[in-house]
Formats: C-alpha cells, sequence, structure tokens
C-alpha cells in the first residue's frame, strides 16, 4: 500500500494531502476516490486511509485505521559524510534512509574534493530531502529524516555537543584490527540515545582532523577488517546497528 507523509494532523480523522503528493497520487498512480493509502502524520502517527475526493488542489482521504506499528530504530542515528564527489552523498541518503538513520549530515572535510556552492544550496538540498522522503514512504519509515545544509567542520564540531554518543570511522582502527569500540559502544546504548556517526569523504579524514575529534569527545571505531568506501561505510555500520537493536532482540 503506498504511504505519504502528511503536513498536517489529521482534522476529524480526514487527511487533506497537497503539492507533489496529490500528483502523484492522482497522475502517477492514478488512484480513484475508495482506493486505501497509508498516511503518517507530522508526529509519526499512521493510519489506513480511503480516498474519498481528488481534485485539482488536493486529495482528501479519510481514515479506516490508525497504525500500532514499529518500523523505527530504538536509538537515534546521524550520519555525518564528508562531502563525496559524484551522486554517492544521494546514495548514502536514499539508502541510509531505508536502513533507519534519522538524520543526515554534510560537512566540508579537508580532502573533499568537492565544493559546496552556495547559489546551488537550495536546490540541492531539497533534492536530497526529496530522495529521503521517496526512501523513507518505499520502506514504510514512520519518521522522515531530515537532510540539513552542508557545514563547515567546525560548525559540525559544536553541532556535535547535543549528542549522547560519538563515534568517528576511521581506517586506522581497522588496520590494527580494533572491534571493541563500535560495539562497546552499542552495547551501552539505552532507547531514546542518539549516536552521531561522522565518516571521511574519499581520502578519508586528515590526522588532524582526527585529533581535533578526539578532543571533542568522538571515539575513534573500526568498521572489520577491511577498508569500505565512503558511500558503503554508513551502510555497514546502520546495517550493524540495526542487527544489534532490531534482530538481536
Amino acid at each position: 500500500m503506498q504511504r505519504y507523509f502528511v503536513k498536517q494532523r489529521a482534522k476529524d480523522n480526514r487527511f487533506f494531502i497537497d503539492e507533489e503528493d496529490r500528483h502523484h497520487i492522482s497522475k502517477v498512480m492514478r488512484m480513484a476516490t475508495g482506493d486505501e493509502i497509508i498516511c503518517v502524520d507530522p508526529n509519526s502517527k499512521s493510519a489506513i486511509c480511503r480516498i474519498t475526493e481528488i481534485t485539482d488542489e488536493q486529495v482528501v482521504a479519510d481514515v479506516v485505521q490508525w497504525k500500532d506499528e514499529i518500523s523505527e530504530l530504538p536509538i537515534t542515528i546521524t550520519i555525518a559524510s564528508g562531502l563525496p564527489k559524484g551522486d554517492k552523498l544521494e546514495w548514502i541518503i536514499q539508502k541510509g534512509t531505508e536502513l533507519g538513520a534519522h538524520e543526515f549530515i554534510p560537512f566540508t572535510a579537508r580532502r573533499s574534493v568537492v565544493k559546496w556552492d552556495e547559489k546551488k544550496a537550495a536546490k540541492k538540498v531539497e533534492r536530497w530531502q526529496r530522495i529521503a522522503k521517496e526512501a523513507a514512504e518505499q520502506s514504510h519509515r514512520s519518521f522522515l529524516p531530515d537532510v540539513v545544509n552542508p557545514m563547515s567542520f567546525k560548525v559540525l564540531l559544536e553541532k556535535s555537543k547535543n549528542y549522547h554518543y560519538k563515534l568517528v570511522a576511521f581506517e586506522e582502527e581497522s588496520r590494527s584490527g580494533e572491534t571493541s569500540i563500535f560495539s562497546s559502544t552499542l552495547q551501552k546504548m539505552n532507547p531514546g540515545d542518539s549516536l552521531l556517526l561522522v565518516f571521511g569523504p574519499e581520502g578519508g579524514l586528515t590526522d588532524d582532523e582526527v585529533q581535533v575529534l578526539r578532543e571533542n569527545g568522538f571515539f575513534l571505531c573500526g568498521l572489520g577488517p577491511r577498508i569500505l568506501r565512503t558511500e558503503t561505510a554508513p551502510l555497514y555500520a546502520l546495517g550493524a546497528i540495526s542487527y544489534h537493536f532490531e534482530l538481536l532482540r
């Protein structure tokens, strides 16, 4: 059943859907009155709804049954990625959303080849957010991840103060066989805790950046014995987190 994140809460058990989702329902999916969809409100509450009206401005859907479902990780995961080349960040956002990430923070690292263009910022972030929305709907998430505007390394350090746990994936730790920090951190975490995971761009983080991260409360962790690409490492970490908190329990 098709799922849509609705901007407003239901009024009298009725949702009003407009803009792109209205177009998707009426023109792409070619739905009609009587068809059923799932609506997710801003409070992450989802409901099976029946379409009762389709106009040029909106789709009206009445709640048939509120759903009591759990599709979110018990902890909140933020992925901070050093700006990579090409469409790698789009891949991280799409697949990271499917795997349960709550937030994505692109940041400018020393070795980032990509230079952030403020003139194109709005359209770029809008595209990233749309990718996250489509992935969240496809994977039946009840929470819509946020993709923030790219920030400097310095701003990232300031923002990191808001998280319970902070890790940085560092390939030198993998080479030395370190496997305990990542695992032990997950074992310490309780439902509702937050974890910030930092990943470098192609070429990794510099020694200076790693040192500054350590001075700001980050722990270095390895992700197994193999060296992973910048677009692979976050997905490996999210898969391991899902296994630890959802499959093992």
